[in-house]
């Protein structure tokens, strides 16, 4: 695959792909570490399928991801055989939706998310890890709830693709840092939120939120960057890109700590349109004006569609 894309993908987007996926290696092995960012639905995507190995190898060392793109590694991994997919969902009606609802088949773009097998399958298995660290007095990030879930073993039976496919997995079993801000804004926030408000649930911060995950992220920062160059690979835009980044101006601007560097090496995979003030259509070098990147931080873009070039570029670092 490396070779196939080396030979054939010369100009413009697809010279960016390779641009990009070669400094990623030489990034790495100068002894950079990665953090990579998820937004979208990736996980729904089957990233897994390329992004785990990635963890194994330790191509990646920290991820931020929505809440979202969380919980949805874990559905696909114990519910995959009951997904449906809609290769025609351009052509649906209303009418056709709300037979997909009534079927309690939840659509991402082609694929339904089954309720029943997926979401209140997890529901039931994590409603015990909540429900326990609230009545010890405990709390944890949301990320550390799904990793006590796996680790606890009740999901194994339930396995419908090869754990080895999935990135949350690799990610437990690397014991990786995951960063997931605005979590609220997910299937499981909402859950967590409707326990709370009847009941099941006495503490809401139970469930660590967004500015902890921050103070977690400067302390992971300020360590790593002590000993190496840490990269951003940025997939999609959104939280799960702009709330990481920001850690960097944060701890020089607002804690003056002048002697933070900046993010060492960036990418970001976009399908957004460049644009007058948006985020995820911002180009890398507005990101100097806001003290994320330098003038010498390598930077690329690659304008398309994840789903497709997020694997090339990891089989390129992975040399496959």
């Amino acid at each position: 695959m490396s070779e196939f894309v080396h030979h054939h993908y010369r100009h413009f987007n697809a010279a960016a792909l390779i641009d990009a996926a070669d400094a990623y290696v030489r990034h790495v092995e100068d002894g950079g570490v990665m953090f990579m960012t998820l937004a979208g639905a990736m996980s729904t995507a089957e990233l897994g399928l390329s992004l785990a190995e990635m963890i194994r190898q330790g191509k990646v060392h920290a991820i931020c991801c929505t809440g979202a793109n969380l919980e949805e590694d874990m559905f696909n991994l114990v519910a995959h055989d009951h997904y449906v997919r809609v290769p025609n969902y351009r052509e649906l009606t209303a009418d056709d939706e709300e037979a997909l609802l009534a079927r309690h088949l939840n659509r991402v773009t082609d694929t339904c998310i089954p309720e029943e097998e997926a979401i209140r399958r997890i529901e039931d298995v994590i409603l015990e890890v909540w429900q326990a660290a609230d009545q010890a007095g405990e709390a944890y990030f949301p990320h550390e709830f799904m990793y006590q879930v796996l680790r606890s073993g009740k999901l194994d039976k339930f396995h419908q693709i090869d754990p080895t496919d999935s990135w949350l997995v690799a990610a437990c079993e690397a014991n990786l840092p995951i960063i997931v801000p605005g979590w609220e804004d997910s299937t499981l926030g909402n859950i967590y939120a409707s326990h709370c408000i009847n009941g099941d649930i006495g503490n809401v911060h139970t469930v660590k939120g967004g500015i902890q995950y921050m103070m977690m992220l400067a302390e992971w920062y300020e360590q790593t960057a002590k000993m190496s160059s840490i990269g951003f690979f940025q997939i999609g835009g959104g939280i799960a890109g702009d709330f990481p980044i920001c850690v960097v101006p944060m701890l020089e601007q607002d804690l003056l700590k002048t002697d933070t560097p900046r993010w060492g090496y960036f990418c970001q995979i976009s399908d957004s349109t460049t644009s007058y003030g948006s985020y995820s259509g911002a180009v890398p070098n507005e990101k100097i004006t806001w003290g994320k990147l330098s003038a010498d931080t390598p930077k690329f873009i690659i304008e398309s569609d994840a789903t497709i070039v997020a694997p090339l570029v990891f089989a390129c670092v992975l040399g496959q």
